[in-house]
């Protein structure tokens, strides 16, 4: 029931094994990359106790040797501090530049784990096993890595692709129906920016995979994987196409920073509310139908998700205030804002040609329906 997706990197390429029960077999998966039969870990204390134990007993098969370190869950922990406490503990566990470190958990660390590996004696190797739907689709594969600022999210990292992805489809099993919808919010994504078939079939098939049909949540995370991997072997680091996989992100950083980084939003929940603001622009700017928009929040609508400004609770800033958090982000070139907009749902471009004024009428439309 296993499927692999490989990412054509020449010298760096690698898979990415999406199905049932890999954390039992990982140790069969990740034994023929090792000089020596032990591995580190790093995990958090949310997926740590759920998952720690079943990767020791399928490395265990193999006879490789676990020592784990369980850092505190949640955005926070992208910080200097806890970058600083893994890397000094990797030191104190003898890592070597031929050793395997193991990211164990969602987004957070796997981004964490991931920056550790880059800069530990200038890189190590690192495998990234994702517990969450979202670094199921997203995060764990291209190889991006990093830590936020107080400035914004993802501003201080490093291109780091790591040598194996494990994506176990059974740990998606043990998260709440809100973790997993958040992931859903990528999901979407990748319809939306380049496959209108695969938005189609999540139409459908959608609440299937949320419900927790195997052979849909398969389907998800492997179509995901394929699209992102295709993206970044054409692009690693961001000078073209790879932009592409921000569509909602502008929006969603902007939301995220305004929301202090907590659970009034997550992630994903911003990316969902992020593509449907991207598409009413690009309905504003005559891009696209506004049958386009529409369509998108019916999806997020019937999937029970955030799709408006409404949905986050709590104060919010104003427009002019939002546009501003929208200057701090990475993908701003020469001062100019970039926007992933859409010809259609399939179909997404990116631009700095995007009038500050037609922002700044969206968000204020989106406030004044709150």
């Amino acid at each position: 029931m296993t499927e692999i997706v490989h990412v054509a990197l020449g010298e760096r390429a690698y898979d990415v094994h999406v199905g049932p029960g890999l954390l039992e077999r990982s140790g069969a998966l990740i034994a023929p990359l090792l000089r020596r039969p032990r591995v580190v870990v790093v995990s958090d204390d949310k997926v740590g106790p759920l998952h720690l134990e079943t990767l020791r007993k399928g490395l265990d098969k193999n006879d490789i040797s676990m020592e784990a370190l369980t850092l505190p869950a949640g955005e926070a922990t992208k910080s200097w501090p806890h970058l600083e406490r893994t890397v000094d503990w990797l030191l104190d566990q003898k890592v070597e530049r031929n050793d395997i470190v193991i990211a164990l958990g969602g987004g957070v660390i796997g981004d964490l784990v991931g920056f550790a590996a880059a800069v530990l004696r200038r890189g190590v190797r690192f495998v990234q096993l994702p517990t969450s739907l979202l670094a199921q689709v997203d995060s764990s594969v291209g190889g991006k890595t990093g830590i936020n600022a107080r400035h914004g999210k993802n501003l201080i990292g490093a291109f780091h692709q790591p040598s194996l992805v494990l994506a176990d489809t059974d740990v998606l099993g043990t998260l709440s129906r809100r973790d997993f919808l958040t992931g859903y919010g990528e999901v979407v994504k990748y319809g939306l920016l380049g496959d209108s078939d695969f938005f189609q079939w999540l139409e459908v098939n959608g609440s299937r995979a949320a419900a927790g049909d195997m052979a849909a949540r398969i389907a998800v995370v492997k179509r995901s994987v394929e699209m992102k991997a295709e993206i970044v072997v054409r692009d690693e680091t961001e000078q073209g196409d790879r932009a592409l996989l921000n569509l909602g992100h502008t929006f969603c950083h902007a939301l995220e920073t305004a929301t202090g980084y907590s659970d009034r939003l997550l992630h994903g929940e911003g990316v969902a509310i992020g593509c449907a603001l991207a598409f009413e622009l690009s309905a504003r700017l005559g891009l696209c139908s506004q049958e386009d928009p529409s369509r998108v929040r019916a999806h997020l609508r019937d999937m029970n998700m955030k799709v408006d400004l409404a949905d986050i609770e709590g104060d919010f800033p104003d427009a002019d205030a939002l546009v501003d958090l929208m200057g701090q982000d990475k993908k701003v070139l020469d001062g100019q804002l970039r926007f992933v907009l859409a010809r259609g749902i399939g179909d997404a471009f990116v631009t700095s040609d995007v009038p500050r004024e037609v922002v700044h009428g969206v968000l204020q439309d989106a406030l004044n329906a709150r």
